[in-house]
């Protein structure tokens, strides 16, 4: 089939390449503007850009999908297909009645878990024990279109945002190759979804990180890994951010206020909390590298007793 391909950050590679991989063809990839980034304000491509360049495919980048030449291009092209995976933005009417085959969405949950742009961390963070991807006819909707196909994944113990991140998009590039075969045959199922069974997923802030003692331990270890790598869970040692990593739940009786250092070992540096505490593995001070908690007490005077929290 003849396919445009609409994505933008690293987890819509895996997807793209199979599809270059496959007997397909990708006649064009649309991706989010390049914006600046880092010290050097530098203009970065998105990661799906590199992709296409290296592969001699057309970019297009519009700001909007509702610009004219934009949807006149896309007409012109006439693609059989167009395939969505986290591209950024919501596909207007005039785009998703374009192609032959409709507009297919890959999403990383199970539908209609966790509709929107955080699906990934938010499973993690809300403790989850599986989620998955999904493919859907797109509509006008939040990732509201009829489900084709669902593939579960088990969330680990020590899944972070990042190693789910990365076990999802694999599954999804597979996923889809499936999919648009039953497509291109008409033989893809249509299931809708249960709207009284959603929830949402909203976009990560960062000030979703700073961690509240005051919580239980096992709800602050699910921030955490579920914010790994980003935004990231956050305190303060101080006035500086402390960045945490990693961390272990320790049910273990201490005496202290929440946000206090109650034990200090060769291991770490253990942390009352709301309820039972945590068992600090990994950590990163501001200005500093990332580093195990006890290379970090090796380099600085922690002590019983101090706080955290109180930038």
């Amino acid at each position: 089939m003849k396919v445009v391909f609409m994505g933008t950050p690293d987890f819509s590679v895996p997807t793209l390449q199979e599809l270059i991989n496959s007997e397909h063809d990708v006649v064009a990839v649309v991706t989010q503007p390049d914006k600046p980034k880092g010290r050097g304000n530098k203009v970065l491509y998105t990661p799906i850009k590199e992709v296409a360049i290296n592969n001699n495919i057309k970019v297009y980048q519009p700001k909007k999908l509702r610009e004219e030449d934009f949807i006149n291009e896309m007409k012109l092209i006439n693609p059989d297909v167009i395939i969505v995976i986290a591209f950024g933005q919501i596909l207007p009417k005039s785009v998703l009645n374009i192609p032959k085959y409709g507009c297919i969405n890959v999403h990383a949950s199970l539908l209609p878990k966790y509709r929107g742009a955080g699906p990934i961390q938010w499973s993690i963070i809300n403790g989850e024990s599986k989620t998955g991807i999904t493919t859907m006819h797109m509509d006008v909707g939040l990732d509201t279109g009829d489900m084709i196909h669902k593939e579960e994944v088990v969330i680990e113990d020590n899944d972070t945002g990042g190693s789910l991140h990365d076990k999802l998009s694999a599954v999804g590039a597979k996923l889809l190759i499936k999919t648009l075969e039953e497509v291109q045959n008409n033989t893809a199922p249509r299931e809708k979804q249960d709207d009284n069974e959603s929830t949402y997923a909203p976009m990560l802030e960062k000030s979703m990180g700073n961690i509240d003692w005051e919580k239980e331990a096992h709800i602050i270890e699910l921030l955490i890994r579920g914010l790994n790598p980003w935004p990231s869970a956050y305190t303060y040692l101080g006035n500086k951010i402390l960045k945490i990593w990693s961390a272990t739940v320790i049910e273990h009786k201490y005496t202290g206020n929440p946000g206090e250092i109650v034990d200090i070992s060769k291991e770490g540096f253990i942390v009352k909390c709301g309820k039972h505490n945590l068992l600090i593995n990994e950590i990163q001070l501001q200005g500093k590298k990332r580093m195990s908690a006890d290379a970090f007490l090796r380099g600085h005077n922690l002590t019983k007793g101090e706080a955290l929290g109180r930038g």
